[in-house]
């Protein structure tokens, strides 16, 4: 290794010396008065220019070394391959550029000079002199201090007598040092290493191998110009392998989008290079084999041809020829799908056009069949069209050509073929003698024509639906003239017809005849009706319209009743035509106000009659108390009960006693108790109140039986009276027990039927029901609630309904209740 950037060298005989002239660097700090001084040590007194200094600001010299810093942590490392001193070299210099340095840019204070030599010069004998040193003598000088340094490697897990490291690897005996013979730089004079370094490091150190590495590291960085790379190993790509690479690129092509904004720094080769996406990575030129270039040997060729511009630009086309062939791969598999498309849309196309020939070929047919009735339909043909034959023709057209059929325009076609012919039908017809002519030929028009889409009883659509523009326009022109003429007391025929067509006509055109036509003749016929002079009832000639008309005739009702309840104000019970007039509206007029209605005009004559009956056991005239028993059946029984307790028995119940005070007849009292008691039907006689009057009458007569000791007894009259007392207690039994039975088998028929009929009853509804039957109020209180439970009203009385169970509202709080009791509460 040679010295030569520290020593200068002689020209003449080669000898290098050391050069002590003044420099640059001298000359600047020998004027700075700032300059640091330095004072010299120990060290430097001893070993010159070869001392060790540890300020970086002090004079550079030749022989300096670098300080050491003996804070830091002591560092093992492990024994190996030394490298030689040309190889150091060779990696010192393998950053450096490799152009060699011209002899005029070297400055002249490094130029080598001759070194001269004097006689009393000698070199020193100091230091090691070559030989080895004894292990035991390894580390003795340490007997004269504390130890710190063998203390420090035991601690370290030093053994003596063993190598340094991990693995104890490291060389046992201190380097030796051999002297040179000459005054030569280190090398000059052939190779120093002791037989200690070989055997540690047995490598030769030669000049071969050093020019050997740094061929080595230059050929990694320049090209071999004697060939020595070797020729690289192609490897060649069929075009189904190609495809198959597009296919998979193909489906990893749509990779992250962030992915691809991805800054990727290659530090792969030579040189650094940026990429700003992985696909550019993808791109990257690589050639197969691409092996690092082999050592350069002496023995080596220059290489005959090397251009890479060249190799690059055929790599570059023969990426294309690949990209080229995997898009031709893609372009030819898009167009094969494009075949099998293409071959799909040419099957549904003929498919469309065979349906679409033989819908053309229908509709020619229909057209034909339409072009022949309108020449039938002509004044002068000699063949006309009848109704008959053109409803064959439309069941040809609907059965034979039903989509053509269905989807043509069948309100002009049955306006300009049908609608002559249908007025031609019905030019002589009178609806009120022959009600049901022209029924069958409407109904199987309406098959016809009628639009399925639309429901029959739907509203008036006469664009969509031809059938009913047919009756509307047809039709119903020759109702109208029959109603405008119509007498409204002689409602049998116009019923019957409107019964015969209710089932063909549409429903809109049916509500518009009742509510249009038929209601206002009736209203006005009932504001010209007078029940005092008028010999037809007017039930005879209103009824009959309720199943048709039903809650339209609603607003009849109270004019009728205002009428009839003036004809009443003079009218006495005597009279029975009044029975006769009232009975038909019963079932007709809600409970509600049958009931206000014979309260209002009935109750208070029946009351005014009874007041005027006089009860004479020994002559009774019964004609007044028939009078008002008659109407039992029209008023309520909760009404005529009033009647008799308000009326009858106070008056019945004193001529008892004052007959009883004057030593009656027992006999004749029994027989006029039973006798009164028989003229009472069943369900009056089952009313509390009556039960308890007629009790009253049998406690009366007990009493009187067993006061009377002293004076003169009817033999077996108190035996008598009591037999009859004990026989109508045991009648009121059974009857109630029959009375129950009764209602419980009506419950139960009731509750079959329903489930039968699959209607389902609740608990409401049985309430209402029983408020019905009794002709009680109930209805549901708008508004009011309590506890979210809506309220009602039975009668008087405020209830709500809560898990089949009725609560009264009592002075405090709600209490439950039975419905007997409820019902017994609201009477």
């Amino acid at each position: 290794m040679s010295m030569s950037h520290l020593y200068g060298t002689d020209g003449e005989d080669g000898v290098e010396m050391e050069n002590f002239e003044v420099s640059d660097w001298d000359l600047q700090n020998e004027f700075n008065p700032h300059r640091q001084r330095h004072r010299q040590t120990k060290e430097e007194a001893t070993y010159g220019v070869w001392a060790e200094r540890d300020s970086d600001e002090e004079r550079p010299s030749f022989g300096g070394k670098r300080s050491r810093d003996y804070s830091a942590p002591v560092n093992f490392i492990s024994a190996g391959l030394k490298k030689s001193a040309a190889e150091d070299v060779s990696d010192e210099d393998s950053d450096e550029d490799e152009k060699p340095i011209k002899q005029e840019e070297i400055p002249k204070e490094f130029v080598p000079k001759k070194l001269k030599t004097g006689g009393n010069f000698k070199p020193s004998q100091k230091g090691f002199v070559g030989g080895t040193k004894s292990f035991m003598d390894f580390g003795s000088w340490e007997r004269h201090t504390k130890g710190i340094g063998q203390k420090l490697l035991q601690k370290m897990g030093y053994v003596p007598g063993k190598g340094l490291g991990k693995n104890a690897q490291g060389i046992i005996n201190p380097i030796e040092a051999k002297q040179r013979k000459g005054k030569g730089a280190v090398g000059a004079y052939g190779s120093e290493r002791t037989s200690q370094s070989l055997q540690d490091f047995p490598v030769v150190d030669s000049e071969e191998e050093a020019e050997e590495e740094f061929q080595k590291e230059l050929s990694q960085w320049r090209k071999d110009p004697n060939g020595g790379k070797k020729k690289p190993k192609y490897s060649y790509k069929t075009v189904e392998e190609l495809k198959a690479k597009g296919r998979i690129n193909k489906q990893l092509s749509t990779p992250q989008k962030e992915l691809s904004q991805v800054k990727v720094i290659d530090m792969t080769g030579r040189e650094q290079k940026v990429y700003y996406s992985y696909s550019q990575i993808s791109h990257k030129h690589n050639i197969p084999d691409d092996n690092p270039q082999q050592l350069l040997g002496k023995d080596s060729k220059p290489q005959g041809f090397a251009l890479p511009e060249l190799e690059h630009n055929l790599q570059l086309l023969i990426d294309i020829t690949e990209q080229e062939i995997i898009q031709s791969d893609r372009q030819l598999q898009y167009e094969r799908d494009m075949v099998v498309n293409l071959t799909h849309e040419i099957q549904k196309m003929s498919e469309i056009l065979s349906h679409e020939e033989t819908a053309i070929s229908n509709l020619s047919k229909v057209l034909d069949m339409v072009e022949e009735c309108e020449r039938r339909m002509q004044p002068s043909c000699e063949n006309p069209l009848t109704l008959d034959e053109c409803a064959k023709i439309f069941e040809t057209l609907q059965d034979k050509y039903y989509e053509e059929y269905r989807m043509s325009d069948r309100v002009d076609l049955a306006v300009a073929i049908v609608y002559p012919l249908m007025k031609d039908y019905f030019k002589n017809w009178d609806p009120l003698k022959d009600c049901t002519y022209g029924t069958e030929i409407i109904a199987k028009w309406k098959s016809l024509l009628e639009n399925d889409q639309l429901l029959s009883h739907g509203g008036q659509d006469l664009s969509t639906d031809a059938f009913h523009r047919l009756m509307w326009e047809v039709w119903m022109p020759y109702v109208r003239n029959v109603v405008a003429q119509w007498q409204p007391r002689n409602c049998g025929s116009m019923v019957d017809f409107l019964d015969s067509w209710v089932h063909v006509i549409p429903v809109w055109i049916l509500d518009n005849i009742l509510d249009q036509l038929i209601f206002p003749k009736l209203q006005k016929e009932v504001e010209n009706w007078n029940p005092l002079t008028d010999t037809v009832p007017i039930h005879s000639w209103i009824h009959p319209w309720l199943p048709l008309m039903q809650a339209r005739l609603e607003p009849l009702y109270s004019p009728i009743r205002n009428k009839l309840a003036n004809a009443l104000q003079k009218w006495h019970p005597s009279d029975s035509s009044a029975k006769l007039i009232l009975q038909p509206w019963k079932d007709v007029f809600t409970p509600g106000s049958w009931e206000a209605f014979m309260v209002k005009n009935i109750v208070p004559k029946l009351g005014m009659c009874l007041n005027e009956l006089i009860i004479n056991p020994h002559q009774q005239h019964m004609d007044a108390f028939y009078w008002v028993i008659d109407w039992e059946g029209m008023i309520s029984v909760s009404s005529l009960v009033g009647l008799l307790e308000k009326h009858f028995f106070p008056k019945w119940l004193q001529v008892l006693c004052s007959w009883l005070s004057n030593s009656p007849n027992y006999e004749e009292i029994t027989k006029w108790y039973l006798g009164w008691k028989s003229m009472f039907s069943d369900q009056v006689l089952a009313h509390p109140s009556i039960k308890d009057k007629f009790n009253e009458a049998l406690d009366i007569m007990n009493r009187a039986v067993s006061s009377s000791v002293g004076g003169y007894m009817q033999p077996g009259a108190r035996e008598n009276i009591a037999y009859l007392t004990h026989t109508e207690r045991r009648k009121d039994f059974q009857y109630e027990a029959m009375q129950e039975r009764r209602e419980a088998e009506n419950m139960a028929q009731r509750g079959i039927g329903m489930a039968a009929s699959s209607v389902p009853m609740n608990f409401k509804d049985l309430i209402q029901t029983k408020a019905e039957e009794h002709n009680i109020v109930f209805m549901p209180v708008i508004g009011k609630r309590h506890e979210g439970k809506q309220l009602y009203t039975f009668g008087r009385i405020v209830i709500y309904i809560d898990r089949g169970v009725v609560f009264v509202q009592g002075e405090k709080t709600w209490v439950p209740t039975s419905l007997q009791s409820l019902i017994d509460m609201a009477k």
